[in-house]
């Protein structure tokens, strides 16, 4: 299946089949799903047809321009540029079955159990632990910084399932069930006034062996599929020319000549061309990924994404002068989904903040960048074969 021509006219059945005008927006969903049109490049029978990536597009302009409902990816980010890949990559045929199809349709949304009070910037030194319990997992800890988690039905969890070997080896990966008793998820608010991230305690929550991904003490490996994939769903995901951050303070340019000065003027020349090389970067890491699974070039496209808004979002505030020190509303709200950019730039600016922590902290993708990028030699590490029971903590 790489014929274009092919997906259209599959397109076209579908919409004759089932006319978005008179059809269910989940009916017409799971419809698409079923017929291999969500995404293209996965296998038969799991929403795909076994075709390129790119063909994906051709799809997407043919349902666009028939008004065809989409699966409002902001939304259920987390699952489809996260948790699918990893399920689709470790998962077993009865676990891709299971979760997949309610994934794309939007009917279960996912959250991410990974990052932990105790561990800070360096993951593999978590403290949430497993223990086998027969054929079930008994699983107590704490994860932070949880996107979602007060609308999530399932989440993407790694647990410490053997304390006496070195950190990286001793992790295992499971799905959660968020309804589970023993889950308890609690707000978290931000800067920003919401509580859009959450804490969520773990406290004998029991998980099946069978929603166990990848081997026990794999999870490591494991994790890295979806932490790559969510650098790039992070960092480089396609915009429009100035889209983003930099289409918002080129709107308050043109049309408040009042503010301009000849500094900001070079100053957002500057960060506008830097803008469009990184949209253009990312289109490269796109068309690459045609090829392949992320690497990790996408922690390049996130440090990137993160200075951006950084300095865009701080120029806007510094060219609206005493206006940018107003804040429209501190109402405490949990949102259903992330928006980096909306609202004013008073929120644009503080929500800005948090880029440089969540999908990996800009230092340690440096790190990422420079040694496993640019092949530089790696920092020192005195941990590495150390059981992380024995671990300074």
């Amino acid at each position: 299946m790489t014929d274009a021509s092919e997906l259209r006219r599959r397109t076209q059945e579908l919409l004759a089949a089932h006319p978005p005008a008179s059809t269910g927006r989940t009916a017409f969903l799971e419809a698409r799903f079923d017929a291999g049109l969500a995404w293209v490049h996965y296998p038969a029978g799991l929403g795909g047809l076994d075709a390129p990536r790119s063909l994906q597009a051709v799809v997407d302009a043919e349902l666009a321009a028939a008004g065809a409902p989409d699966n409002d990816p902001r939304r259920i980010g987390i699952g489809l540029g996260m948790a699918a890949p990893t399920i689709l990559a470790y998962g077993t045929e009865e676990q891709k079955r299971r979760f997949l199809r309610p994934l794309w349709v939007g009917q279960e949304v996912w959250c991410q159990l990974f990052s932990e009070p105790g561990a800070g910037s360096d993951l593999a030194a978590l403290g949430t632990r497993a223990v086998r319990d027969g054929d079930t997992w008994v699983v107590n800890g704490q994860k932070v910084w949880t996107s979602s988690a007060h609308v999530a039905r399932w989440a993407i969890l790694i647990a410490r399932t053997d304390p006496d070997v070195p950190k990286h080896r001793g992790i295992t990966y499971f799905l959660c069930d968020m309804t589970d008793p023993g889950v308890e998820v609690r707000p978290l608010r931000q800067i920003t006034g919401e509580a859009e991230f959450n804490e969520v305690f773990l406290t004998d929550v029991r998980i099946p062996d069978a929603h166990r991904l990848g081997e026990v003490g794999d999870g490591w490996k494991v994790a890295q599929t979806t932490l790559n994939n969510e650098r790039v769903a992070i960092g480089g995901a396609r915009i429009p020319r100035e889209g983003g951050m930099i289409g918002s303070v080129s709107r308050t340019w043109r049309e408040r000549p009042e503010l301009r000065t000849h500094d900001l003027h070079q100053r957002l020349l500057d960060l506008w061309v830097d803008a469009e090389v990184a949209r253009m970067t990312g289109e490269r890491l796109r068309q690459q990924l045609v090829a392949g699974q992320p690497g990790p070039e996408g922690s390049g496209m996130k440090l990137a994404f993160a200075r951006l808004n950084q300095e865009i979002s701080g120029l806007e505030v510094e060219l609206l002068g005493e206006e940018g020190l107003l804040y429209g509303d501190w109402t405490m709200r949990r949102p259903e989904l992330v928006d980096f950019t909306g609202r004013d730039a008073g929120y644009r600016y503080l929500r800005s903040k948090g880029n440089s922590i969540e999908g990996g902290t800009s230092e340690v993708l440096l790190n990422i960048v420079a040694e496993r990028v640019l092949g530089l030699p790696p920092e020192p590490r005195n941990d590495k074969d150390v059981a992380w029971k024995d671990l300074a903590r």
